[in-house]
């Protein structure tokens, strides 16, 4: 039996994974990340491995990146989120020369050349604001799920002003607009709470120069409400690939099946 790739992302709150079988997605899966990145990755695997209807890992070549890759022993390689990132985007949307990763804890901007290899990137991981977790946090606030929030967003009249580059001083700035009087209107809120998001990352896309090419992945490109602004801020499309939370798993799972082709000969 021939090895198969696999690859392991291993975030702050979920761990992906994604297997090839050739140049095929053969199965991809996501869970709740544990504690302990090791924890992660077996819990990952496991299920992948049901999923794909396998019996045994001992037919893999495993890649790991993220933020836990590291701290894996079941494999053979790690690879920096950036490098897998531009793999992965590039295998979904070859045509892609700037992709915006938005995910729990960090937002990060990278520039992917023809080949899809890995030309320029920036990120912000100093605070919360401007991640999926501030997003989660804003939601629970406002008493509204993260689709209601998606939904009001594309309802505003004109963006509530959260200024503030802080997540704890931007807390305190939606509470004072739902309990003014009269309360600012929930879509205007989370429209200001989008724009505020959305403004760090332009600054990031600025950073290393805008090129289309622009593509969102990571859990919070889900939110089409957010990308809607993102695209008015940038003045240009933005493309949203399949499978967009797992390209960093899926760039992890390029490079282990390169590695095999390597150690074949080809």
């Amino acid at each position: 039996m021939y090895m198969k790739a696999l690859g392991i992302d291993i975030g702050s709150l979920t761990t992906k994974a994604v297997i090839l079988d050739g140049d095929s997605i053969l199965a991809a899966n996501i869970v709740t990340s544990s504690d302990e990145a090791e924890l992660s990755a077996r819990a990952a695997l496991a299920e992948l491995l049901n999923k794909a209807g396998l019996s045994s890992s001992n037919d893999l070549y495993i890649v790991s990146t993220g933020a836990g890759g590291k701290s894996v022993s079941l494999s053979q390689q790690q690879k920096s989120v950036t490098t897998c990132l531009a793999r992965g985007v590039h295998y979904l949307a070859p045509s892609v020369r700037m992709a915006i990763d938005m995910g729990a804890e960090s937002s990060t901007v990278i520039k992917v050349n023809e080949r899809g290899r890995l030309n320029d990137w920036a990120n912000h991981d100093k605070c919360a604001a401007g991640t999926g977790i501030f997003l989660q946090q804003m939601a629970k606030l406002m008493q509204v799920s993260l689709e209601e929030m998606a939904e009001l967003s594309l309802q505003d009249k004109s963006k509530a002003d959260i200024s503030s580059t802080c997540a704890v001083f931007a807390e305190s700035e939606v509470i004072s607009h739902v309990h003014r009087e009269p309360p600012t209107p929930k879509a205007d809120i989370v429209a200001g709470i989008y724009f505020s998001v959305v403004s760090r990352i332009v600054s990031l896309c600025k950073r290393v120069g805008i090129e289309k090419d622009v593509a969102a992945v990571g859990g919070v490109a889900l939110n089409r409400g957010l990308v809607t602004i993102l695209e008015k801020e940038l003045g240009c499309g933005v493309l949203v690939p399949p499978n967009a939370q797992f390209v960093a798993a899926l760039g992890a799972a390029i490079i282990a099946k390169e590695n095999i082709e390597k150690s074949l000969g080809r």
